[in-house]
């Protein structure tokens, strides 16, 4: 055998299902920390286009996000990926208008106050809410074992708060119901805060003193800024997709998954199977159970057990001259409690200026969620009714939009619900048995573009150690075999 046929069989072989922004950035990182080139990669992805729910479209000069539309520009792993990617030039940070941030309440929007004393002039809640909002110091300790969100901001801030400034931004950033979502899995950094400094006021003085607040900058807004590309966010699907090369294959539906050896063997559709040394399962959480069922019930099981929240998109563009009011921020959200169906309206074009044709504005309101789970089955002309009624009561925009676009997300967005911690443990547990078996994606450890790939490098790195040992240990069996076939040879 020549050296080069013998280091092509010695090579490692990696398969990634999914080629969402997750399972890409696995590929990229299992690349990039592969120093001595062992490794063979492959993406699967069963849809015909990479990127998951992250997706653009250009249509009559607007720019139509079907789901995320940005990252924070805080993240260090995300940074370093669209510098790696050379994408730099290409990004566009949020308008400074985009740190005004409104809550629709009793009628109107009110901006959200950019500071503990901008609440006392504020109609966002009662003077009762605000008193209690100001004890937030002299909280009760938190209970033992998993605390909704609800539960949290209920106990820290009272619950006309809770239900006012706490279930909307949860609706908003996970379309999920407060009262079932766990606070530690959904907002880890929040409960660190409660933990390290007793409080959130005590929290919020430490963090500024850190991280000074820009002006105009609303009161509980995350850190960073929210950064985008020039052409909407599937520049960073593209830009992995054009490193990582023929890798990716779409169109690649996997059916099952078998293990043998040591090795996997990744049964797909219209296809031969694939031998693996390694699987990242980078798909949602009921598809990578599907996948995983026959090799491993249980863990088919815990995976089955993480909720998601169906999505509706609706995107609506204006003459910019036929609305009334000024698009100044970011947009707004809407508590549950005020009996609206639309969860928020993004003011898209006010965000990242240039999202829609020159004289226009352009408008994302999203539908359904964990609340509404029936707003998945209404009909185009239904959504834009509903839309329209909603955005004419809480900005007075009662003419006809000049253009319509909607998108819809069946699996939408997975539920860190109470028990997820214990639920990702267990799965843990699971793939203990099954070395080289790896999963990621957002149903598990963050829900965000940051999460997703922020987790891409410990993923890739555990996967590689695994197959540097598997390397190690057939190096060792092939020298033991050589080893005893000379002696055997001679005495022949």
């Amino acid at each position: 055998m020549s050296d080069t046929t013998a280091a092509r069989s010695s090579r490692q072989h990696v398969v990634v299902i999914g080629g969402g922004v997750a399972g890409l950035s696995v590929a990229h990182a299992l690349r990039a920390q592969d120093a001595s080139r062992a490794i063979d990669v492959t993406v699967l992805e069963r849809s015909p286009r990479p990127g998951g729910n992250i997706r653009t479209e250009h249509i009559d000069g607007y720019v139509c996000e079907w789901g995320p539309n940005g990252f924070l520009d805080n993240a260090p792993d995300t940074l370093a990926l669209v510098r790696d990617l050379g994408l730099d030039a290409r990004l566009q940070p949020s308008d400074d208008r985009a740190r005004r941030r409104f809550i629709f309440r009793a009628g109107r929007l009110h901006p959200l106050p950019g500071g503990p004393l901008d609440f006392i002039g504020s109609g966002l809640l009662s003077w009762s809410g605000k008193v209690r909002l100001a004890m937030e110091p002299f909280a009760r300790a938190r209970p033992e074992g998993d605390e909704t969100i609800h539960a949290f901001a209920t106990r820290r801030i009272g619950r006309e708060a809770a239900d006012v400034l706490v279930d909307s931004m949860v609706s908003g950033v996970f379309g999920g119901n407060a009262h079932d979502l766990s606070l530690r899995a959904c907002f880890p950094k929040m409960w660190h805060l409660e933990t390290d400094h007793g409080g959130l006021v005590r929290a919020l003085i430490a963090r500024r003193r850190q991280h000074p607040r820009r002006h105009g900058e609303a009161m509980g807004a995350p850190l960073g800024r929210l950064t985008s590309f020039r052409d909407g966010a599937e520049e960073l699907i593209r830009g992995l997709v054009a490193r990582l090369g023929d890798v990716v294959r779409t169109g690649v539906d996997v059916q099952g998954l078998t293990a043998e050896h040591g090795r996997f063997r990744v049964g797909t559709s219209g296809d031969r199977p694939i031998d693996a040394d390694a699987v990242v399962l980078a798909s949602g959480s009921a598809t990578t159970a599907r996948i995983v069922r026959a090799l491993d019930a249980p863990l088919a099981a815990t995976l089955d057990a993480i909720p998601t929240a169906g999505m509706v998109v609706a995107c609506l563009g204006y003459g910019a001259h036929r609305l009334t009011s000024p698009l100044d921020g970011f947009g707004y959200l809407v508590p549950r409690s005020e009996g609206l169906r639309t969860l928020g309206v993004l003011w898209d074009s006010s965000v990242y200026p240039g999202r829609a044709p020159r004289g226009h504005v352009l408008l994302r309101a999203m539908l359904g969620g964990a609340t509404d789970p029936e707003a998945l089955g209404l009909d185009d002309a239904q959504v834009v009714s509903v839309v329209r009624a909603e955005l004419q009561r809480a900005m007075g925009i009662d003419v006809t939009p000049d253009f319509v676009r909607i998108f819809r997300h069946p699996t939408g967005i997975p539920q860190y619900t109470v028990g997820h911690l214990d639920r990702l443990a267990r799965a843990e547990a699971r793939l203990a048995h099954w070395p080289g078996l790896a999963l990621a994606g957002n149903a598990y450890r963050g829900v965000a573009i940051n999460a997703c790939i922020a987790d891409a490098s410990p993923v890739a790195a555990r996967v590689l150690a695994h197959c540097a040992s598997r390397a190690a240990v057939t190096a060792g069996e092939g020298q033991a075999s050589g080893a005893g076939a000379g002696p055997r040879g001679v005495s022949a």
